[in-house]
């Protein structure tokens, strides 16, 4: 029969050498930049069109809420139609320099300025089948734009923009300084873990704890960890 202090002793190595084998491991997947399966923090896909939400909601100022108004009242944030584009943009249809260049040119010429539209809010245009005044353009039927999706979460995880969006977080809690991104990348893990520490920090009012339904404890101030509120 084996000795049991013999097999404690192999144990406890086999333990110790695992310890360390996953110590390594972490240790040379941070000094690489590796990542876990299924992390995709810093995916910034090169979108159909090139957005610039630098420009827009930095520069600009325009809210987070002007084009993605189904943050508030569902689920999901969504992507504003074209249309919405078009409220700026049958005025609005190159750069500042590139509009003035026109005028200096068609002043030299003796002649009209012609319409001047950006390679990227051409592409706008064309997909609504428009001219850059938004009249329609005969034999140019509008056709969908093909977003890439930059953030993703699995199937068994139901995440809610409503209840973070009345707790008034701001976006950049989750989707980092998109005001200073020209491509939007993914600024977070959306690992359980990122999540529930924001969670466990957060404190919000009692009738946005364990959204839809209030809180049970009015002394409870901080957003549910419950496992139902994010798997259900």
């Amino acid at each position: 029969m084996n000795d049991p202090a013999d097999y404690k002793a192999r144990s406890v190595s086999v333990a110790l050498a695992t310890a360390i084998v996953v110590s390594l491991s972490l240790l040379a997947s941070s000094a690489l930049g590796l990542k876990w399966l299924g992390n995709d923090e810093g995916y910034a896909p090169r979108q159909p069109i090139a957005f610039s939400h630098r420009l827009h909601a930095g520069e600009l100022g325009v809210t987070c809420q002007y084009c993605h108004a189904g943050a508030e009242r569902s689920r999901t944030a969504g992507l504003p139609p074209l249309a919405t584009c078009m409220n700026c943009h049958s005025k609005v249809t190159a750069s500042f320099l590139a509009t003035r260049a026109e005028a200096e040119a068609a002043k030299r010429e003796n002649r009209k300025p012609r319409p001047v539209a950006s390679v990227e809010l051409q592409k706008v245009y064309d997909a609504l089948g428009v001219d850059h005044e938004g009249k329609p353009v005969a034999g140019k039927p509008p056709a969908p734009v093909r977003w890439a999706r930059v953030y993703h979460l699995p199937d068994f995880v139901v995440f809610d923009h409503r209840p973070h969006v009345a707790a008034a977080l701001a976006c950049q809690t989750c989707h980092g300084p998109v005001e200073t991104m020209e491509t939007l990348r993914q600024a977070a893990s959306l690992s359980m873990g990122w999540c529930v520490n924001c969670h466990r920090a957060s404190k919000v009012e009692a009738p946005l704890l364990n959204w839809p339904k209030k809180a049970s404890a009015a002394s409870d101030r901080h957003a549910s960890v419950d496992c139902k509120a994010c798997h259900y």
